[in-house]
């Protein structure tokens, strides 16, 4: 799973109601193009380059997975949404809203349209002050030198005031009460691809499955009955060992933990695949390893149909999982439904992701982290 960019946007506007413009810029950017993680205090400067009532600006970071060229066509179309008109007039001009794309990255990018690092960020203390209040760990690729030490050095004489804070989209979300989260679902489900996502948006760190490692999945796809008990004492060991070192290393009081699984998804899988004697035993040391394991304060499952798992799972290319049948999915399925419904003092949420792209479709991520918040709020 590839990681998002990290994406530096300006936004000024001296139309209107200005207070207004942005946070409706800011909302439909988080919207339609990608998450914003975090939002400068909100400041007043006056015009630059040409006379005109004062401006309003911040800046943000966004986390995206789009191109630098698909961001700047998205946010193109969202200034045209806000009653923006481009090119009308040559020179600098009032507007209702602008939308400058700042850093991608550490790319360096000049093509006819865009040029990235912004090439007059160094001059603009309206696009530095903000930038300041974002606290990156980034050095212009260019002139190899921080934001701190460019606004040092920086020709720009304006006086730009601090108005107010400006609420960052994810702060709606309280995740402060919880250390642990785990994400789980069914094979092909996107649980690893989605608590990737939301461990880079919320700074999490993350505990993920080394399923890839195991020297038994191969074969057991082509022999079940033959290669399931190692398989999943494989997996269990595995597991125990990974969750056990990982979570030694983070403070459980202080961390805050997303993984891609929960141990108990060892005995679903196991109920599944083992005979009844073999079952038996290897439910005597599951229980002895679960209770010493740490459970999770949030346990997102992630329903999907075995039609879309197994389109999922097509598509993804492992070779020893392309002859997975639906019916073995639809078990994997009861079975997760099955311990949900049975856990007491476990703090479940279960998403219905079927219709659901939360890689591709900002919009379905969204959906995801409302649920969440719908959820502990």
């Amino acid at each position: 799973m590839k990681s998002q960019h990290q994406v530096v946007l300006s936004i000024g506007t001296n139309q209107g109601n200005r207070l207004e413009n942005i946070k409706n810029c800011l909302q439909l950017i988080h919207q339609e193009i990608g998450t914003i993680i975090k939002v400068s205090n909100l400041y007043e400067s006056p015009s630059w380059g040409f006379e005109s009532d004062a401006f309003y600006n911040c800046a943000l970071v966004l986390h995206t997975y789009n191109s630098a060229h698909a961001v700047l066509n998205a946010f193109l179309k969202i200034e045209k949404q806000m009653g923006r008109v481009r090119g009308e007039t040559l020179g600098y001009q009032s507007r209702i809203i602008d939308i400058d794309l700042i850093t991608f990255d550490s790319a360096i990018i000049d093509s006819e349209n865009l040029q990235v690092p912004h090439p007059l960020m160094q001059n603009r203390k309206f696009v530095l002050l903000p930038m300041q209040d974002l606290n990156l760990d980034w050095k212009h690729p260019i002139f190899q030198k921080k934001i701190t030490e460019l606004l040092a050095i920086s020709p720009d004489e304006s006086v730009c005031t601090i108005v107010q804070k400006l609420e960052t989209p994810l702060d709606k979300i309280p995740l402060e009460k919880f250390n642990y989260i785990a994400f789980e679902g069914n094979i092909g489900a996107g649980k690893t691809s989605l608590a990737t996502r939301f461990a880079e948006d919320f700074n999490a760190k993350t505990v993920l499955e080394r399923f890839a490692d195991n020297p038994f999945l191969p074969k057991f796809y082509e022999d079940q009955n033959r290669y399931a008990f190692p398989l999943e004492m494989s997996f269990l060991a595995d597991r125990y060992k990974q969750l056990s070192d990982d979570l030694a290393q983070f403070d459980l009081f202080k961390d805050f933990i997303v993984a891609d699984y929960h141990i108990f998804k060892s005995l679903i899988f196991a109920k599944i695949t083992l005979a009844e004697d073999e079952y038996r035993l290897y439910r005597t040391l599951f229980d002895i390893i679960y209770q010493e394991m740490p459970k999770p304060d949030l346990y997102i499952y992630l329903y999907q149909n075995s039609e879309r798992l197994l389109a999922n799972i097509k598509k993804r290319g492992r070779s020893y999982e392309q002859n997975i049948p639906a019916s073995y999915l639809e078990k994997i399925n009861t079975g997760y439904l099955d311990y949900i419904k049975s856990q007491i003092g476990l703090n479940v949420l279960m998403i219905d992701v079927s219709d659901r792209d939360f890689v591709k479709n900002q919009e379905d991520y969204l959906y995801i982290l409302d649920e969440i918040q719908n959820k502990i709020t």
